[in-house]
């Protein structure tokens, strides 16, 4: 793909020096510490009143628990910090009038796509990260298993790629930056709760809404269960939303 360690580089440096990707990493990292306490405080309430039942007590693991909640709030804070990082990337592009610059230059539309995708993906992994500190010292101190760190912080990729995906495919629908991040965060909220609906459905429409829900096959990687028919759907979703950008960049060139 030629071109696209410049593009990359340039989106990346874009998005370390502007303020809102700092505003977004504290109140990310802030909020998911609030989460971090306050589900620690209730697991621990939750094991001095387990512990009083041995029976029940050997049903349950207080560290697979606590990692379970923890890594389903921060999908949940996911659904607000993916358009913020995505509004720009193909909407500030139109609004400016730097994507016919752009378009001079020999760099593929692939690699345009790819590069924005890499970058925004490169700058939420870093958000997510920082995130782990306190889980694996938490994680050492219980002397809990690392499976369902690892199958649940890969979890929170493939639903970032799916995010990150969408959100680029929504900043090329529009010059403007919010209107972009109301899109993204709009159809993500719709297949966040789709699953939902899957009950008051006929059984093939709710066996759609079901598989449709970014959030059903994220509850399994949640647990520590993995599932290849979730990692194939996330990476199914992306390729599909990366593929429309594509199409949309490429439906720009052409008509000039």
């Amino acid at each position: 793909m030629k071109g696209f360690w410049p593009i990359y580089k340039k989106e990346l440096y874009g998005m370390f020096m502007s303020p809102i990707f700092y505003v977004v990493a504290f109140f990310f990292l802030l909020i998911c510490g609030i989460f971090f306490n306050y589900i620690l405080r209730q697991v621990i309430m939750v094991s001095y009143q387990v512990a009083q039942n041995p029976e029940l007590a050997q049903n349950i693991s207080m560290p697979d628990l606590f990692m379970r909640s923890f890594l389903w709030n921060i999908s949940v804070v996911m659904l607000f910090v993916a358009p913020l990082l995505t509004m720009r990337l193909y909407a500030e592009e139109l609004k400016s009038g730097t994507i016919e610059l752009l378009y001079t230059y020999p760099v593929t539309d692939l690699a345009t796509v790819a590069a924005k995708f890499a970058a925004c993906m490169t700058t939420f992994t870093i958000l997510i990260a920082a995130t782990l500190p306190g889980v694996i010292m938490l994680s050492s101190i219980a002397g809990s298993s690392w499976k369902p760190i690892v199958c649940g912080y890969g979890g929170l990729f493939l639903l970032g790629c799916s995010f990150i995906s969408l959100g680029t495919f929504a900043s090329t629908l529009t010059r403007n930056q919010i209107v972009a991040a109301i899109i993204t965060f709009g159809i993500l909220l719709v297949l966040w709760f789709i699953g939902q609906a899957k009950s008051s459905a006929s059984p093939l429409v709710g066996s759609i809404f079901g598989y449709l829900s970014v959030s059903d096959h994220f509850e399994g990687l949640a647990k520590g269960l993995l599932d290849s028919r979730d990692i194939v759907f996330y990476v199914v979703f992306s390729a599909f939303f990366l593929f429309l950008t594509l199409r949309q960049m490429s439906s720009y060139r052409w008509r000039g």
